[in-house]
C-alpha cells in the first residue's frame, strides 16, 4: 500500500481501531500506521497506549526499538545503508564518509530538500556482495561511491 501524504488522524484511530482486538495488536497497528502514513506520528502513541491498555513508555519504546519504525515522514527515496560486520569489513563508513563529505547527507537523517532519506540496517541479508544498501526496497550489492553519487542524484521527474 502507497504511504498517503501527511497524517491524518481520524483515518490513524480507525487502523488503531480495527487492529486492537487482534492477539499481539501492537505490532501489526503499528505496521498499519506505517503503511499508511509512511511514519508513525508521536500523536498516536497515547491514542495506542489507550486501546490496547499499554503505558505511552511501551508503546514508544516498541516504537524506537525497531529501526524500519519512523516517527517522521521519509523522503521521497528511502536509501537504507547496511552497517553491520560484513559491509564494515567491506568499506561501508567509507561510504557513510562519503555521503556527508560530496553530498553533505548524514545518514539517519533526510536531505533538506525531503528528496532522500538515509537509514542505517545492520543486515540485508545480502554479505556476499557488501556493502550492501536498498534503495526503495530493491536490494544492492557492491555499493561503491560512484552508485551512491547516482542515487543521490535527482530522479527524472522528481519534485526537486
Amino acid at each position: 500500500m502507497a504511504a498517503e501524504t501527511g497524517w491524518k488522524p481520524d483515518a490513524a484511530q480507525a487502523i488503531i481501531e480495527a487492529g486492537k482486538s487482534a492477539p499481539g495488536a501492537l505490532l501489526p497497528i503499528l505496521h498499519a500506521l506505517q503503511d499508511a502514513f509512511g511514519y508513525i506520528d508521536r500523536s498516536a502513541v497515547p491514542v495506542i497506549a489507550e486501546a490496547l491498555n499499554l503505558s505511552r513508555a511501551e508503546v514508544h519504546g516498541v516504537i524506537t526499538f525497531y529501526h524500519d519504525f519512523r516517527a517522521a515522514p521519509p523522503g521521497e527515496r528511502v536509501l537504507k545503508l547496511c552497517r553491520a560486520e560484513s559491509c564494515q569489513a567491506m568499506g561501508c563508513e567509507t561510504l557513510v564518509a562519503h555521503l556527508a563529505a560530496r553530498h553533505g547527507i548524514a545518514v539517519d537523517a533526510t536531505t533538506t530538500d525531503g528528496r532522500l532519506t538515509v537509514e542505517t540496517v545492520y543486515c540485508l541479508g545480502n554479505c556476499a556482495l557488501s556493502p550492501a544498501a536498498m534503495l526503495d526496497g530493491e536490494l544492492l550489492g557492491r555499493v561503491d561511491a560512484a552508485l551512491l553519487d547516482d542515487l543521490c542524484r535527482p530522479q527524472p521527474g522528481s519534485v526537486s
